[in-house]
């Protein structure tokens, strides 16, 4: 029995050792206070971090090592944990700062873990100096508002340039040559707009990855040490902005060197006949057991620009295929009523979130759930300046996973 207990001696002596080398050698500071908030034990780590010599804290309130400004709601606080204790972090979504002997003050986390023994109720506090954590969130946090600046400069730039594009558009407008060479250059110009689709869906897309690579990068650099590579990738996004700036200057410059006019030019046609062609031209656009279904209503002459109204049918039939699966038929209704041409396109599609429904006429708009369906963004806003300058109406309905309803009236001329 002696030989039993001897070694039950030595082993709870063995294990009293190994917990003290455990508090003495952690690398979190550790506190123990009792149920009334005096302090009980403190480890090296816990000494080093407050600034103070071993036994200075003992039996002092654990409200000395938090700010005055803090102290007394503390004790409420430790009032309240003691009716309810469990093993959880403290402060929720605030920062914590504690203070130091000579009262300087430094951000923590805190993790509260309680405990009971023969002698009372006790809380271990494990305490964790984020002073360094702190300084890599605000060089984090200053990286992210140079991207948001540089973001901010491009979206300028882009409606600059967009501006001296529409007044250079509006001057070429307003020039007049021989005939010859208007045909010549309104052939030009029509090339430049289909070019300028064609550029805008890749130049764009290449440098607008690059600028998104180099953010998401940027978040993974979080220690000091690696504020070069940062800089090297704020480095790499401004290049790329710069370069955005120059593809625009390019637009803008061919359509300083065209010269042309858009007029509303009416002209009496049948609107079903017209409209029964169109849709036969659109078939090979159609999805596989995809089709446009038409009709119309009331009279079939019609006075208005054929050149236009074909654009627009192409433009919105086209949008309505694309965002459309398979054996989803798109419709197309016409109307004739009151001198008002009135035309509306129903699809079966992925429809528009309701929050981008008031900017899908913006220039360059897509909606957040176009994906990887192909766009610039440019349709729409083209389709509402031609109904604009036809001087009509267009209104636009959609839910998304249900489908989008364009009604439009246009003037008949008649």
């Amino acid at each position: 029995m002696l030989e039993i207990f001897i070694q039950q001696t030595q082993a709870m002596r063995r294990h009293v050792e190994m917990l003290d080398a455990l508090f003495k050698s952690a690398t979190e500071g550790i506190i123990v206070v009792d149920s009334w908030g005096a302090i009980q034990l403190v480890n090296p780590k816990a000494q080093e971090l407050f600034g103070y010599e071993e036994g200075e804290l003992i039996d002092k309130k654990i409200e000395t090592l938090i700010p005055q400004r803090y102290a007394n709601k503390h004790v409420s606080h430790r009032m309240n944990y003691a009716q309810a204790p469990k093993a959880r972090s403290m402060g929720g979504n605030f920062d914590l700062w504690a203070k130091k002997k000579d009262n300087s003050e430094f951000p923590v986390e805190v993790s509260l873990s309680p405990f009971s023994t023969s002698e009372g109720d006790y809380v271990v506090s494990f305490i964790i100096d984020i002073t360094s954590r702190k300084k890599q969130a605000e060089a984090l946090l200053e990286a992210h508002h140079q991207i948001q600046h540089l973001n901010a400069d491009l979206e300028e730039r882009v409606r600059m340039r967009t501006r001296e594009l529409a007044q250079a558009l509006e001057e070429l407008e307003q020039s007049k040559q021989e005939v010859m060479r208007a045909l010549e250059k309104e052939r030009q110009l029509n090339d430049m707009k289909t070019k300028f689709v064609t550029i805008a869906s890749h130049e764009f897309r290449t440098p607008l990855a690059t600028i998104l690579s180099s953010a998401s990068l940027i978040g993974r650099y979080t220690h000091t040490e690696e504020d070069e590579k940062r800089q090297k990738h704020v480095q790499r996004i401004k290049s790329t902005v710069n370069n955005l700036t120059e593809i625009l200057n390019d637009f803008l410059s061919l359509g300083k060197l065209e010269e042309g006019q858009i007029r509303n030019v009416p002209v009496l046609f049948n609107i079903a006949d017209f409209c029964t062609e169109l849709v036969e031209e659109l078939r090979p656009v159609c999805k596989e057991n995809q089709a446009v279904k038409y009709t119309h209503k009331g009279d079939q002459e019609v006075c208005i620009d054929r050149h236009l109204f074909k654009n627009i049918l192409i433009n919105l039939l086209s949008n309505a295929t694309k965002y459309s699966g398979e054996g989803k038929d798109i419709f197309l209704n016409t109307q004739l009523k009151d001198k008002t041409l009135f035309i509306e396109i129903i699809d079966q599609g992925i429809g528009i979130p309701e929050k981008d429904l008031p900017y899908v006429f913006d220039r360059f708009f897509r909606a957040h759930n176009s994906g990887t369906i192909q766009g610039t963004g440019l349709g729409l806003n083209i389709v509402k300046k031609y109904i604009q300058l036809m001087e009509g109406t267009v209104e636009l309905l959609s839910e998304v996973n249900v489908g989008t309803t364009i009604r439009i009236q246009l003037p008949n001329c008649c």
